[in-house]
């Protein structure tokens, strides 16, 4: 019996260390994008207008540190927990902000999410639950102690999710851009 839950935390080690992994791939591109034109994500921090237009640089730059912080916190023993369940919240305000827009009717607003330019859709809020869910399963998880051959077999899983994401962020793009030719728009 204690060669199955041995096994069992073995799994959710290697589970938790993926999802840790892809959590610092996600939000390193994310805060690339953002740091490379900090300019650009003020203007979509903006756009969202959800806050005064004193306050959209200050938050824009927290906004940039939280997610550096999601991906130092992947890097730092004993920092998982709190770097996964911070990326989940991070992921479910960027939701919530977009559903607002969505709501109001203000589809045109660009994402801002880094990668493929698209702007705001229901199938951005569904993305965003999933990564969350994503996040908060791997926080769930007991981690442990990898062997070196397990922690490449996490970066590599990682990796292959990442390249999953990245496909589907592109896929999302191509489809608001036909749907914005097919309507005579596209700007």
């Amino acid at each position: 019996m204690s060669g199955a839950l041995t096994q069992a935390a073995s799994v959710e080690a290697l589970a938790s260390a993926s999802a840790a992994a892809f959590a610092a791939f996600l939000f390193a591109r994310a805060a690339l994008h953002k740091a490379w034109d900090f300019t650009a994500f003020t203007g979509f921090v903006q756009d969202y207008d959800l806050l005064p237009a004193a306050l959209v640089r200050l938050a824009s730059a927290l906004l940039l540190a939280a997610e550096i912080a999601v991906v130092a916190a992947m890097l730092i023993p004993g920092a998982r927990l709190p770097g996964l369940v911070l990326g989940a919240a991070i992921l479910l305000g960027y939701a919530l902000a977009m559903g607002i827009n969505v709501a109001r009717g203000r589809r045109y607003v660009e994402c801002g999410c880094g990668g493929a330019v698209q702007p705001i859709t229901p199938a951005l809020l569904i993305r965003n639950a999933v990564l969350a869910a994503v996040l908060l399963a791997g926080a769930a998880m007991v981690p442990g102690a990898l062997a070196w051959t397990e922690a490449v077999a996490a970066i590599a899983a990682a990796l292959i999710a990442f390249a999953g994401y990245v496909m589907a962020e592109q896929i999302l793009s191509n489809a608001a851009y036909l749907l914005r030719r097919e309507q005579g728009n596209t700007q």
